[in-house]
């Protein structure tokens, strides 16, 4: 079956409608450069400084940029492949899944690259699709909420907290809606995997009238402002990006596990310039754009080369073997199965009504 819908972050992390494409014309002002085309769910202003850093790099390559759904993306380059057709030279997406289907189903080629073989194994698989940032599920707060306690740092205490107060706290707590968010339904997939008491957590959510969104942004305002006391699994690098301007937004990364997503970063097979999608790639690998992707666009890379710059870094200091990131494999494709993912929201939807 060729046409999937993605259920793998594109309601929460691409825009609702695909933006025309941008071009980025060669620093050297040569007007007939090489151009790169690269389809990607990262919005264009937040590429932009990634992109003037390649070409810092290779001011002889011209960027075509096109910012589109990460569905989009997967259909575009499986269409113009079996048409027999050329394709964007790098993909760069949000939705773990179509990634790796895409790499699993011939769709990516290989690239050996100077990085390749120091880059971490749940990051790269088989060096077609390598994973190049590191987000965690996270769970926010509203500061001055918690004037006179320490916010939740496990689940156990998220629980606990919800049932000590009760009324007081009833329908100020939000978090994903697994039926309408990727990321949400990614994050409880793998809550399922590594907590055996998760649906006590989401219980005990639903008794306390939990609000489910679509993003990040509706929950993490509600924070902001007071509506919400909590909010749970919520990506990391959004709601780093609230805190940086909410100073009412409080954060707090899981100590009984954290559960990481990534970007993934892949060169088509049927790429109409592959060498030019592999020089991208090695450039969003290297030390230079794995800093430029922590500093500047404030999404921790997974580079083990970036040191200060790096949040990741700071993150495996203070959690180590807690943190869970989902592994760039096969593995992944299991949350486009309809029948396993109709199941899952089956059983998350009766855990919120049991009270």
């Amino acid at each position: 079956m060729r046409y999937l819908i993605s259920f793998a972050f594109w309601l929460l992390l691409a825009p609702f409608t695909s933006a025309a494409p941008v071009l980025f014309p060669a620093a050297s002002g040569d007007p007939t450069a090489p151009v790169l085309v690269v389809y990607s769910s990262l919005d264009e202003p937040l590429a932009r400084p990634m992109i003037v850093g390649f070409q810092k790099a290779n001011p002889d390559v011209a960027v075509r940029y096109e910012d589109m759904l990460t569905g989009e993306i997967y259909d575009r380059i499986v269409s113009e492949t079996d048409a027999g057709r050329k394709t964007a030279d790098f993909a760069f997406s949000s939705a773990m899944d179509l990634q790796v289907k895409l790499s699993n189903d011939g769709y990516s080629q290989r690239s050996d690259l100077p990085m390749s073989s120091r880059w971490p194994a749940w990051a790269n698989w088989r060096n077609t699709a390598y994973a190049l940032t590191f987000e965690p599920a996270v769970f926010v707060y509203h500061k001055p909420s918690f004037a006179n306690e320490t916010p939740p740092a496990t689940r156990a205490e998220f629980v606990d907290y919800l049932t000590r107060q009760g009324s007081a706290v009833f329908g100020r707590v939000g978090t994903y809606d697994i039926e309408r968010s990727g990321v949400g339904f990614l994050f409880m997939a793998r809550d399922q995997e590594q907590f055996g008491d998760i649906w006590s957590v989401i219980q005990a959510m639903g008794a306390a009238g939990v609000k489910l969104y679509s993003t990040s942004q509706a929950i993490l305002e509600r924070v902001a402002d007071g509506r919400f006391v909590l909010g749970y699994n919520i990506l990391g690098s959004y709601a780093a990006d609230w805190a940086s301007r909410h100073p009412d937004v409080g954060i707090v990364l899981p100590k009984d596990y954290t559960v990481v997503m990534s970007r993934i970063g892949l060169v088509p097979q049927a790429a109409a310039s592959p060498e030019l999608g592999r020089r991208y790639l090695e450039f969003f690998m290297s030390k230079e754009g794995q800093t430029i992707m922590a500093r500047e666009l404030q999404i921790p890379a997974v580079s083990p080369e970036v040191a200060g710059e790096n949040t990741a870094n700071t993150m495996r200091e203070m959690l180590g073997g807690q943190l869970k990131p989902v592994p760039v494999s096969p593995g992944l494709m299991v949350y486009l199965d309809q029948v396993k993912r109709a199941r899952l929201i089956a059983r998350w939807n009766e855990a919120l009504r049991q009270q």
